[in-house]
C-alpha cells in the first residue's frame, strides 16, 4: 500500500496556519485525522527544522498520565513547554476525551505565540459546545475515509479502475479496512465491526443513555438499508413496531441525532427549487462509508447498486465542499441540489444505468420541472456521455476521478 496524502485537508490546513482561529479536525473514527495532523507537522518540519511543535494524545502510553489530570493541569503541563518569542504550533488528539476540553481550548486560545490544532470525534461536542462557548474562533475541516481517487493511489490499482471501483463500494475507504482486503474481505468486515462498536462505546454510550441496545441497532440498520430514500423517525419507528420491535418516534430521533454526531451518517435536507425554501421533513440520511453497509448489514453487492452509488456521489460532493440538499420539483425528486464551493447551483440526478428509454425518461423527468438554467447532470456507470436537452450526462468514475 501506497502512503499517501490527504492533499485537500492539508492545503485548507496551510490557508489557515497561523491564522487565529482554532483548527478543528473532525470525523468519524479511523478516518485518518491523527494521520493528517502527522502529515501536518512533517510540512512544518520541512519548511522550518527548528519549528516549535508540541503534540498531545492521550490516547498514547507516553501520555497516559495527563488522562486523570483537570483541564488547568493539562493547560499548564502544555504551557511549560511552549517557547518563547516564536509560533508554538500546539496539536491536541480526541480533545473530547478531556474533561472540560472547552476551557482548555479556551486557555490555549488567548496564550500568545500559539496556533493550535485539535481532533475529535463527536460532532456535538465540536460543533454545538465549542461554537457556542467559542463563537467565531473555531473552523471545522471535516475529514472522511479516502475517496475512491484516493483509494487508487492507496492500493496502486488504477490501471483496471472498474475493477477497482466495484472493490471500493464493498470495502469501503477506511484505510485499515483497505488494508485487510488485501488478506480477504472477511478481514476487512471484522475490522469494521470493530469500528463500529468503538464509535458506539466512546463516542454514543458515554454521552447518551441507550436503555435497549437491540433497538438502537434496528435503527442503525434501518438507516443503513434506506440509503438514498426519505426517512423520519415517525417511518422507522412505525415499521419497527408493526415487526413487533416496538419503539416510539421520540426515541428514534434520539438514536439518529447520535448517529450524525459521531458521523456514521450524514444528515441531507429537501428543498423546494421553485418555492426556493427548505423543507424541515423526509430527510436521507447517507452513511460515512459503505463498507460498514456490508460489515453490519451482510447485503449482497448486486442489492441497491443505484442507491449506494448515489452515497457515493453524496460523500465527494462533501469532499469538495459543496452544500448539499435533496431538490423537490413539484412532485418529482431532484437527487441533489448542490452549491459548490464558488457559489454555483447544479442538479444533479444519480443512476447506475440508464440503458433502459424508460429509466432514462424517468431521471430526466425532473431536470423539466426546475424553472432556472443552472447546470444539470445525469451521473451514471453507463460509458456512454452526451447531452438530453440540456442536461450533461456523465460517467461516474470519470467524475469521481475528475481534477476539481
Amino acid at each position: 500500500m501506497q502512503k499517501i496524502k490527504r492533499k485537500t485537508e492539508l492545503e485548507k490546513l496551510t490557508v489557515l496556519k497561523d491564522k487565529n482561529l482554532i483548527k478543528v479536525i473532525t470525523g468519524v473514527r479511523r478516518a485518518g485525522k491523527s494521520t493528517l495532523l502527522l502529515q501536518f507537522q512533517e510540512l512544518l518540519k520541512a519548511e522550518n527544522p527548528d519549528v516549535a511543535l508540541i503534540s498531545v494524545n492521550i490516547d498514547l502510553p507516553e501520555f497516559r498520565f495527563l488522562a486523570e489530570k483537570n483541564w488547568k493541569e493539562i493547560y499548564d503541563y502544555i504551557k511549560s513547554r511552549l517557547q518563547e518569542n516564536v509560533m508554538n504550533y500546539v496539536f491536541i488528539d480526541e480533545i473530547q476525551n478531556i474533561s472540560a476540553f472547552e476551557k482548555l481550548l479556551e486557555g490555549l486560545f488567548v496564550t500568545p505565540n500559539v496556533d493550535l490544532y485539535v481532533t475529535g470525534s463527536n460532532a456535538y461536542l465540536l460543533s454545538s459546545e465549542l461554537a457556542t462557548l467559542l463563537t467565531g474562533r473555531a473552523f471545522e475541516i471535516n475529514i472522511l475515509p479516502f475517496s475512491f481517487a484516493e483509494y487508487l493511489e492507496f492500493t496502486g490499482k488504477g490501471s483496471d479502475s472498474d475493477r477497482s471501483f466495484a472493490g471500493y463500494m464493498r470495502t469501503g475507504g477506511f484505510p485499515e479496512a483497505i488494508r485487510l482486503a488485501e488478506a480477504g474481505e472477511n478481514f476487512t468486515y471484522e475490522y469494521l465491526k470493530t469500528v463500529f462498536r468503538n464509535i458506539y462505546a466512546n463516542d454514543i454510550q458515554k454521552r447518551h443513555t441507550i436503555y435497549h441496545e437491540t433497538s438502537y441497532n434496528e435503527v442503525v440498520n434501518f438507516l443503513i438499508d434506506s440509503i438514498g430514500s426519505c426517512v423520519s423517525a415517525r417511518n422507522i419507528a412505525n415499521v419497527l413496531t408493526v415487526n413487533d420491535k416496538k419503539i416510539d418516534n421520540k426515541t428514534v430521533s434520539k438514536y439518529i441525532d447520535t448517529l450524525v454526531e459521531s458521523y456514521l451518517f450524514y444528515k441531507v435536507t429537501r428543498y423546494d427549487i421553485k418555492g426556493k425554501q427548505h423543507l424541515s421533513t423526509q430527510e436521507k440520511y447517507y452513511l460515512v462509508d459503505l463498507g460498514l453497509r456490508y460489515a453490519l448489514l451482510g447485503k449482497e453487492f448486486a442489492t441497491d447498486t443505484g442507491r449506494l452509488l448515489e452515497n457515493i456521489i453524496y460523500l465527494e460532493l462533501q469532499r469538495r465542499n459543496s452544500q448539499v440538499w435533496i431538490g423537490k420539483a413539484d412532485n418529482l425528486e431532484v437527487d441533489f441540489v448542490v452549491r459548490d464551493k464558488n457559489g454555483y447551483t447544479k442538479y444533479i440526478q444519480v443512476a447506475y444505468t440508464v440503458k433502459d428509454p424508460k429509466t432514462l425518461e424517468r431521471e430526466l423527468a425532473p431536470f423539466d420541472k426546475i424553472p432556472d438554467f443552472n447546470e444539470r447532470l445525469l451521473i451514471t456507470m453507463d460509458y456512454e456521455t452526451g447531452s438530453h436537452n440540456g442536461v450533461k450526462q456523465l460517467n461516474a468514475i470519470d467524475w469521481l476521478l475528475e481534477s476539481v
